[in-house]
């Protein structure tokens, strides 16, 4: 007669962890030229329009630079001049209306893996 044992494999062995899918995140790169300038911002949906969260950086001349690392989706952002002068990015590819009778300008960010 054979005898069997039943073991909980839990005791025994360790599952193995499995990691939560990555999101796949792209770097976009944002320019914006003003010579008179102090100090510029991007404020938009992907920072809860805090142009704080967002600097922009100055390399000099007027030109000021930012990349920004995001996942895949459409934004909607203003550029945030000195404080208090919120203006569309003049090189957006698109605009669309904001509820203030401005405009916000909007970027498309692709998935990456999509894009191959």
């Amino acid at each position: 007669m054979n005898s069997m044992t039943t073991r909980n494999s839990n005791s025994t062995r360790k599952r193995p962890s499995i990691a939560p899918p990555r999101t796949k995140t792209q770097t976009v790169h944002i320019e914006f030229s003003d010579s008179v300038a102090e100090s510029v911002a991007i404020a938009g949906t992907f920072n809860d329009w805090r142009p704080e969260a967002t600097p922009m950086v100055a390399v000099g001349e007027g030109r000021w630079v930012k990349d920004l690392t995001l996942p895949p989706g459409s934004y909607e952002y203003c550029l945030v001049v000195d404080g208090g002068k919120w203006l569309p990015d003049p090189q957006a590819r698109e605009m669309t209306s904001n509820p203030f009778g401005g405009r916000n300008s909007v970027l498309k960010v692709s998935d990456p893996v999509q894009a191959l």
